[in-house]
């Protein structure tokens, strides 16, 4: 199974690449741009019998060393047999 995890910085933490690309993208006459956010994409290919099987281990994964989660949060995108 393959799996895609996006994770971000939590919205109460400053995202210093994202606020230089916003001030870029102004300069550069993008004046409707008010916020970025810059964040990680990781495609999983994984092992497991059921979806739910693979949410959980994914889920595990994240907590344990993918996402630090006093700044990060993640999202799960989809998960493909």
């Amino acid at each position: 199974m393959k799996a895609r995890i996006h994770i971000f910085y939590k919205d109460s933490v400053f995202d210093p690449q994202g606020n230089t690309v916003a001030a870029s993208l102004q300069r550069l006459g993008f004046n409707t741009v008010k916020d970025v956010r810059i964040g990680k994409v990781i495609d999983v290919t994984l092992e497991a019998k059921r979806i739910e099987d693979a949410r959980i281990e994914i889920g595990k994964m994240c907590e344990k060393l993918l996402v630090n989660p006093v700044i990060e949060s993640y999202r799960l995108e989809s998960i493909e047999a």
